[in-house]
């Protein structure tokens, strides 16, 4: 038989609130503040949105997380929260008798509205919820006297409604409104609306920025100044650049002025930590100006499809800020066939701290492995390594995986099939992949027992499938069907 829960007092003065059209201000200050939650979240969920718009004005608490809120509330939400800060800004309120202090609109503070609607079992007291309400996430400069509108944006290939109401209430208010972005992602935008969307905010308030765009000419030369003034940057990525004029031909001093502008604003990022770099073209004897510039010590470093010169390993290997690497990455790299002796010096600088190393469809061969040999069989931290798509023997395999066999932290290990593999057509042979690959897992099986490791052959140009050789052997598409 089911039982009957009868509402709470609370429940049913909450309910007594709402069904009214609106709140008077009055009624709002007699409010007891531990109530303020539990009627933020009914008027919400019942899209009252005069009483947001009042009780925005009247928030008691120094943070109003109401980014969880909003994640699904549509246009409509969002406009009653953005009017009930102007309400709170034209209020003739000292900053002293003002609580709110940040508005918060990220998809964050979760925790804080579930302590409010029981949704934690007791486990947190209210009053530990309001205590614990602003996030460890916002930053201290974000908590003065003056109000911040904090959020994160993500903006993919055009504006949706709520980010076109947004932006246009950010940009006539960012006079009176401190607006921080602490992550920003623009993929595919014009460099017209990217530029307008970094001059709403605070550069210095940034912390993760990452830009898709294929205008980059006229991306870095807007962008320099702009960048050289995130402080706060901790990881940035800038990806697809192709450095192409409007006439098709690639202008290579315009494209090397613009270069080492953008590049000499990295000795102004002293929080930078993870930095990642995708473009043809673009870093061809230019990273000589990345790697003299930066300032503080990263923690991972990522080059996808550059094309780096003897000069930029040379300064890459030299470069101090790098020593301290956990993750290295290099996809679709052309590296340069004298430019792994400096490769061979950077790992071995790394080797005490680096974790992740990423080698992917760089067309090395065996003479280039070789080199680095043994500076990898010193990187005793390593817990992970990628080094399919590259051109490597059987021979020079069974020499990189007797290095890899001593390095007892490696949970995940990637390996091409070895070249004898395929025939002179580079089709797989696959009774050579599958005794081949299982030579190869007994070298590692006769000094540790590997966690996670595959071998790799080549994608298969018709099904767009590999063979894969691990636990478990599966063909790709093409092989599978010859076998039925």
């Amino acid at each position: 038989m089911s039982t009957y829960n009868p509402p709470t007092l609370l429940q049913l003065a909450l309910e007594g609130v709402v069904r009214k059209d609106s709140i008077d201000f009055s009624n709002l200050e007699d409010l007891p503040i531990t109530l303020f939650p539990p009627l933020f979240i009914k008027a919400f969920n019942s899209r009252h949105t005069e009483i947001i718009k009042k009780m925005v004005a009247t928030w008691p608490f120094p943070c109003l997380p109401v980014g969880a809120l909003l994640k699904t509330a549509g246009v409509e939400m969002l406009q009653a929260v953005l009017n009930g800060i102007d309400i709170l800004l034209t209020q003739n309120v000292s900053l002293r008798r003002r609580k709110l202090q940040v508005v918060d609109l990220r998809d964050l503070h979760h925790d804080f509205w579930d302590v409010w609607t029981g949704k934690n079992n007791g486990i947190h007291s209210a009053e530990k919820g309001r205590k614990e309400q602003i996030s460890k996430r916002i930053p201290k400069y974000a908590l003065r006297r003056r109000l911040k509108v904090v959020t994160d944006l993500s903006l993919f290939f055009s504006l949706n409604k709520d980010q076109t109401c947004f932006l246009q209430w950010a940009q006539q208010r960012n006079e009176y409104v401190r607006l921080c972005c602490l992550k920003m992602n623009i993929i595919a935008f014009p460099v017209e609306i990217i530029k307008w969307i970094l001059n709403i905010f605070h550069p210095n308030y940034i912390e993760e920025l990452e830009i898709h765009t294929n205008q980059v000419l006229s991306f870095l030369s807007c962008f320099a100044p702009c960048f050289g003034q995130m402080r706060n940057l901790l990881r940035f990525h800038l990806c697809q650049m192709y450095l192409m004029s409007g006439s098709g031909v690639y202008r290579f001093a315009e494209v090397k002025k613009g270069a080492a502008k953008f590049l000499s604003q990295f000795s102004k990022l002293k929080c930078l930590q993870h930095l990642s770099m995708n473009g043809d073209y673009f870093s061809r004897d230019h990273m000589k100006h990345l790697f003299r510039c930066l300032k503080s010590p990263l923690e991972s470093l990522s080059m996808n499809r550059c094309q780096l010169s003897k000069s930029d390993f040379k300064h890459m290997s030299d470069c101090q800020r790098l020593y301290q690497l956990k993750h290295l990455q290099f996809h679709g790299v052309e590296f340069p066939k004298s430019g792994f002796k400096s490769l061979q010096i950077l790992l071995k600088n790394v080797s005490e701290t680096l974790q992740t190393l990423k080698f992917e469809h760089c067309k090395m061969n065996d003479s280039q492995l070789k080199v680095l040999l043994p500076a990898l069989s010193q990187c005793s931290q390593l817990t992970m390594v990628n080094f399919c798509d590259n051109d490597f023997s059987n021979l020079v395999l069974k020499d990189l995986l007797k290095c890899m066999a001593n390095l007892s932290k490696l949970c995940v290990e990637q390996y091409p099939a070895p070249l004898e593999c395929y025939d002179h057509r580079r089709n797989v042979v696959v009774e050579e992949f599958v005794q081949l690959c299982s030579d190869l897992m007994d070298i590692l099986i006769a000094k540790r027992q590997p966690k996670t490791i595959i071998f790799a052959t080549d994608t298969c140009s018709h099904c767009l499938r590999r063979c894969i050789y691990g636990r478990k052997t599966s063909l790709c598409l093409c092989w599978q069907q010859r076998e039925v």
